[in-house]
């Protein structure tokens, strides 16, 4: 049994981040998704997230091609949870790219195109705009 790990804020949840966890999940047999926590999505992008993590966890886990749901404390720990949830696979969208080869002595590391033309900060920006 392959186990596919994968990470994100999922914040105003939209098709990529629907595309990029259902490609995932194709990877393996079991998917785990790590949600940022809102402290976490402070300090990557500078503000509080539109849904705060228990609504961003639920929208996730509520999926059916998601097997669990945790939150993800901090950037530093991703080799720890890729060793507890004993993750054979690491997925992540191609904007890190090169940012996680170092975790390829714990698992393979493969990072999937993004859905093209959305992202949670336009679909924000296009929305204070109305």
């Amino acid at each position: 049994m392959k186990t596919v790990i994968t990470f994100g804020t999922f914040d105003v949840f939209h098709v990529g981040h629907l595309s990029i966890i259902n490609r995932a999940r194709e990877l393996g047999d079991r998917l785990i998704v790590g949600v940022s926590s809102d402290i976490m999505n402070i300090s990557k992008k500078g503000r509080m997230p539109v849904y705060s993590q228990r609504e961003r966890m639920a929208i996730i886990s509520g999926l059916k091609s998601v097997d669990g749901v945790f939150l993800e404390q901090s950037l530093a720990l991703k080799a720890e949870y890729i060793s507890k949830y004993h993750a054979d696979i690491l997925v992540m969208g191609d904007d890190w790219l090169g940012h996680f080869d170092a975790f390829s002595t714990l698992c393979e590391v493969v990072y999937l195109p993004r859905t093209p033309s959305i992202s949670t900060t336009s679909i924000i920006e296009v929305v204070k705009s109305m």
